[in-house]
């Protein structure tokens, strides 16, 4: 039997061509983010870590929107999408679920709120969004420096609890959870 198209949105069964798009798409440019400043804390200013480190504000602002995006298409899907399950396994993974979410959508907002205030103008792609100001906008900048950096690394914490627990669905429990993100249907579904 041929397996069934993906859907556009998500279903009870799997999640949906969108949710998977905005998914690995964020995935793969956070992996980016962390990529480059962990060169940035392990070899310091080099060429190869200036390359990486000098595209954090554009791929910041494209994870901005990513993500502004995936909290929208995840509300409008919320009442169809694959259920955590009950107990406390199913609370966990829907707390853990919303810590993600929070932390996510915080990081690139408090690195939005230093660069409105802060004395560079903020141009990612060449269009200016927030123009220099002067003098700087000091709590702006202070909040968001002491931080977007904590934030971030809270975050990749959260992501590595995401990917062990996939670990966990996946050769413990073996309830498909991979297969419903991935893009593979288990049989049955």
């Amino acid at each position: 039997m041929a397996p069934k198209s993906v859907p556009l949105r998500d279903t009870r069964q799997l999640y949906g061509k969108v949710t998977r798009l905005l998914h690995w798409s964020i995935a793969a440019l956070m992996l980016w983010q962390f990529f480059g400043m962990g060169l940035k804390l392990l070899l310091g200013r080099q060429p190869v870590v200036a390359f990486f480190v000098g595209s954090h504000q554009a791929v910041g602002t494209v994870l901005f929107v990513l993500i502004a995006l995936r909290v929208v298409w995840a509300l409008v899907n919320r009442r169809s999408r694959p259920d955590h399950g009950a107990g406390f396994w199913g609370l966990a993974a829907r707390l853990g679920h919303m810590a993600l979410y929070l932390v996510m959508a915080l990081v690139p907002t408090i690195a939005l709120l230093r660069a409105y205030g802060g004395e560079r103008a903020f141009a990612p792609f060449g269009f200016q969004i927030f123009p220099a100001q002067e003098p700087p906008i000091t709590w702006t900048v202070n909040l968001a420096g002491a931080l977007h950096g904590e934030l971030a690394w809270l975050l990749l914490v959260l992501i590595l609890g995401h990917v062990v627990m996939v670990g966990v669905h996946e050769s413990m429990w073996r309830d498909g959870t991979l297969a419903r993100m991935a893009g593979r249907r288990r049989a049955g579904l």
